[in-house]
């Protein structure tokens, strides 16, 4: 008799770990949101059924993507204020713009970023922005995987108003999220150049207290390296060391203009990195020291950013631009090679979110966040290395199917878990409350 499971995705070319090698004609059976087993085809047929099953015949499946850093209601300023340096697309664009923002807007943004993920392969990822309870709204609802948290400045915040309050917003969410199977709560404050040492310190202080993720960007600009070291007399990395922020739980964003002396410490204190490379390249802010970080031991996941500084959430061309950024800048077209740079997209960025036993691989008893890619495309053929036909040839529309937990997301490029037209719709009235916000309408 056949074990009932609740998926099985067949005949498909099974990439299940990222430094491992890939098995033609292989079946994986899902079974209450994780993965049950996996093996060749004409064996598993023999040992399951399932209500469910996705011929995957001419098709790659392997773990979904995990972004390590972004801001996904953002979406709605895409193309709103290109081509500016970091501080002046802050100041005179972006903060304006958000100083107007409300929670309809952070909502159906996010869906709508949501959207673009499922459709290019992206199941986990890691927020930071404003009303951050609407982003776990629309996360629940697309259902997505994400790591999420309230951004906290040293001024008062269009959401929670006066600074202390941003903690008590921070309780509510762990509390309206505790014990959820995909949405987990961090403390993000800013930035150093958003944040006081001191509230920092409390910051890193609340989320010890509470056993959460720290996430913060750091080291982004030339410009902001400048200015902490004048002010304090040090680098940030230097400071955030000095008033004990650093440690294991925390994920830097950025981490672009980093000494010797700044990746030693980082390393020192088991610090994650989140690498944005178009992001960086976009807003002119330079090159991440990331072979550098690896050498050292420091846990690398790739990120996209808000889409206000990207301008898309596509973790393949994510991919592409990581590698690539790396070789001009070095003059070296061995730096960052594409099996590294898969890793970092999949098991490593898991690991930068702390949740490599759960993510970032394929292995019964880990969870069945898969997507499945058509290869049958002028661009990914002939197939001789998959892992560099991954990094430097496939896109995120390649993904015809996304399955988070077990549940599809999206099949055959439609995507079933909410209705994308209502999307559009309310993106449209959105677009006009922006450019009436900063009067351009």
């Amino acid at each position: 008799m056949k074990t009932r499971v609740d998926l099985l995705i067949k005949n498909g070319l099974l990439l299940a770990h990222p430094c491992r090698e890939a098995h033609p004609q292989w079946t994986i059976a899902v079974k209450n949101g994780i993965v049950l087993d996996f093996g060749p085809a004409e064996n598993l047929a023999q040992q399951y059924e399932a209500p469910t099953e996705i011929d995957a015949q001419n098709c790659l499946v392997m773990p979904g993507l995990v972004n390590t850093h972004t801001h996904i209601a953002m979406s709605c300023y895409r193309g709103l204020a290109d081509d500016q340096p970091l501080m002046e697309w802050l100041n005179q664009s972006i903060f304006p713009a958000e100083s107007k923002t409300n929670p309809d807007q952070v909502y159906w943004s996010s869906m709508l970023s949501c959207a673009e993920m499922i459709r290019s392969g992206t199941t986990t990822f890691c927020d930071m922005y404003l009303f951050e309870q609407e982003v776990a709204k629309a996360t629940d609802h697309a259902g997505l995987r994400a790591l999420l948290g309230e951004g906290i400045f040293g001024f008062p915040s269009t959401n929670y108003g006066p600074i202390d309050k941003g903690f008590e917003y921070i309780r509510q969410m762990i509390k309206d999220w505790k014990g959820h199977p995909r949405i987990s709560i961090g403390v993000m404050p800013h930035a150093p150049y958003t944040c006081p040492p001191a509230l920092l310190g409390l910051a890193a202080k609340f989320a010890r207290e509470q056993k959460l993720p720290l996430v913060i960007h750091l080291a982004e600009t030339q410009t902001e390296d400048a200015d902490i070291r004048r002010e304090h007399g040090m680098s940030p990395v230097e400071l955030l060391e000095r008033i004990g922020f650093l440690g294991p739980d925390v994920l830097a964003a950025h981490c672009v203009w980093l000494s010797d002396n700044d990746m030693d410490i980082l390393a020192r204190h088991g610090v994650r990195v989140s690498y944005n490379p178009e992001s960086n390249m976009k807003l002119g802010s330079g090159t991440a020291p990331i072979p550098e970080l690896l050498a050292r031991g420091i846990c690398v996941g790739i990120g996209t950013d808000g889409s206000a500084s990207n301008n898309d959430m596509d973790m393949f061309t994510e991919m592409d631009f990581a590698a690539k950024l790396q070789k001009v800048h070095r003059l070296d077209p061995t730096a960052l090679p594409a099996p590294q740079v898969l890793r970092m997209a999949t098991l490593g960025g898991a690991q930068a979110l702390g949740m490599e036993s759960l993510i970032g691989s394929l292995e019964p008893g880990k969870a069945a966040d898969i997507i499945i890619l058509e290869l049958d495309k002028p661009h990914l053929q002939p197939l001789y290395h998959l892992d560099s036909q991954l990094v430097y040839a496939a896109k995120g529309p390649d993904v015809r199917d996304t399955i988070v937990q077990g549940k599809i997301l999206m099949r055959d490029r439609k995507i079933l878990a909410f209705d994308e037209s209502e999307v559009f719709a309310q993106i449209r009235r959105i677009h006009k409350k922006v450019l009436s916000d900063v009067g351009k309408e």
